[in-house]
């Protein structure tokens, strides 16, 4: 069998590939991309936890392994802390995290519904509407508002972040594209960081300009990192979680009329674990190890399949159904990963995909999907939808 991240057509439905590769391949060995592959739950779940073991010195994707000695880049400038370890993750964690406190974001939540419910109203006027076109909007309100970005630029930034995220068919290379919006994104940010430097205001630029800990500020580049991690995963996970939710209740109906009866975390959660949209991470593997009785080398590219983790039958009973009510508190779905890099914005996008699906709710009976018109957000890392065709019948 054959396993490459980077294939178009794999990406639209790469869940026959998963099993395949946790019955066949638990360890698999791509030499063309030169990487390894763990699919299993007993094997990613605790990979995600060891980051002795398991470096993430290098970044999350495999694309970006080389940037440091081909661009002169360090990881951290494209990513910030996701490219580091402790003890400079824990320091660069704890500076974000005061951003993410549940009770600030519980906050939020009177703003995320009015933002929901406006774009929301736009597209239910017209009756028919690209769902992953309309639910973009939310996340990258929510998370300019954190931020501190102006209405007028927020556009221009979104464009910015798909040049960085999309990836041409089995093209494994960083494309041009990558670059002209990292380019735009760091020209952008240090101009703001500037701003909030001079004239601080109650936003998260501000608190990261200001932040200080044990005497130490970030710099213009690591905030820099931090903004773009901040804004690329917080719209795209949002906006394909959604989209993947939004598809899967449609294509299983007697699901869907659980999640209108009320079952909304049930909805999100079982989202998470059977169609999440993050699929895989990538980790530097710190010394020699045997795994599957084979000695895989220290230095070798590790792919971490968290989504095949999440259909592993051997965790999960009957993992390819989509069950609303499937008990989900018992084993760590592992959608935003685990240990010390689980992901820090995993209660604000929880909070927006509950605002989201009760407004939804609220406000449509019924809806189709057009299948012929769905196109597919190709990306190693991340599964969604890019055009969702939709049309509603509201209550």
């Amino acid at each position: 069998m054959y396993y490459n991240p980077f294939d178009h057509a794999l990406q639209e439905n790469p869940y026959p590939t998963y099993a395949r590769l946790r019955d066949e391949a638990p360890l698999y060995h791509n030499e063309d991309v030169d990487f390894w592959a763990l699919s299993r739950y007993a094997d990613v779940s605790p990979a995600f936890r060891n980051h002795g073991l398991y470096s993430n010195s290098h970044g999350v994707s495999l694309e970006m392994w080389d940037v440091a000695a081909q661009w002169g880049l360090e990881p951290t400038d494209l990513v910030g802390f996701l490219a580091m370890d402790p003890p400079q993750h824990n320091r660069m964690r704890a500076l974000v995290s005061r951003a993410f406190n549940p009770s600030r974001v519980a906050g939020l939540e009177p703003a995320v519904r009015a933002l929901t419910r406006q774009h929301l109203d736009s597209a239910f006027e017209a009756g028919s509407f690209n769902f992953t076109a309309t639910i973009m909007a939310i996340p990258m309100d929510v998370i300019s508002e954190l931020l501190g970005i102006p209405h007028e630029d927020r556009a221009e930034i979104r464009q910015h972040l798909e040049n960085i995220i999309g990836r041409g068919d089995g093209d494994t290379d960083l494309p041009d594209t990558f670059w002209v919006g990292v380019e735009a994104l760091t020209t952008y940010y240090k101009a703001l960081i500037a701003k909030r430097r001079a004239q601080p205001r109650e936003d998260l630029i501000s608190a990261l300009v200001t932040a200080n800990l044990d005497g130490e500020q970030l710099t213009d580049q690591e905030i820099v990192g931090v903004l773009t991690l901040l804004n690329a995963a917080g719209n795209e996970t949002v906006t394909n979680l959604a989209g993947n939710a939004w598809y899967q209740a449609w294509r299983h109906p007697d699901q869907r009329a659980i999640a209108w009866a009320g079952n909304i975390t049930g909805w999100i959660e079982e989202t998470l674990r059977y169609d999440g949209p993050p699929q895989t991470m990538a980790r530097q593997l710190t010394r020699d190890t045997v795994i599957y009785d084979t000695m895989v080398p220290a230095g070798a590219r590790m792919l971490l399949i968290g989504a095949s983790a999440n259909r592993d039958e051997r965790v999960f009973p009957d993992a390819d159904r989509y069950d609303l009510t499937r008990d989900t508190t018992q084993t760590q779905m592992l959608a935003f990963g685990a240990g010390v890099h689980f992901c820090l914005g995993a209660v604000l996008a929880r909070l927006q995909l509950r605002v989201i699906c009760e407004e939804l709710i609220a406000r449509v009976s019924s809806y189709e999907i057009d299948e012929t018109g769905i196109t597919y957000t190709h990306s190693p890392t991340l599964r969604g939808f890019s055009t969702l065709p939709t049309t509603v019948s509201l209550r």
